[in-house]
């Protein structure tokens, strides 16, 4: 049995939902904020027969898409960077990162 963590964008989570529950997938889905830009991510934890974790990795891949995001980065209060101004940048968001890690017991109560 293993246990897989996949987050992704919030964007994405309600369709990635979706897919588990058509594919008879068991999932805990929780809110999360992190990464670069501090956004909005949803955290899936999958319990699954090692046999299922192919197919659940599929799912992931195919529903969590990437996504250019424009962004502005952080001013800077220090003087010595020449008094430029910031301008947005293009950056790659979204897609899924995956945890898969053995389950070296399972109860359920």
């Amino acid at each position: 049995m293993k246990m897989i963590f996949a987050i992704v964008q919030d964007k994405d989570s309600n369709r990635l939902s979706a897919e588990f529950v058509d594919a008879n997938v068991q999932a805990t889905k929780l809110s999360t904020t992190g990464g670069f830009l501090k956004a909005g991510n949803t955290t899936f934890i999958i319990g699954i027969d090692d046999e299922r974790v192919d197919e659940v990795l599929k799912i992931i891949k195919e529903t969590s898409h990437t996504r250019e995001q424009f962004m502005t980065p952080p001013v800077s209060l220090d003087n010595t960077v020449g008094g430029e101004s910031t301008y947005p940048v293009e950056v790659q968001v979204g897609g899924a990162t995956v945890f898969v890690l053995p389950v070296e017991q399972f109860h359920q109560f």
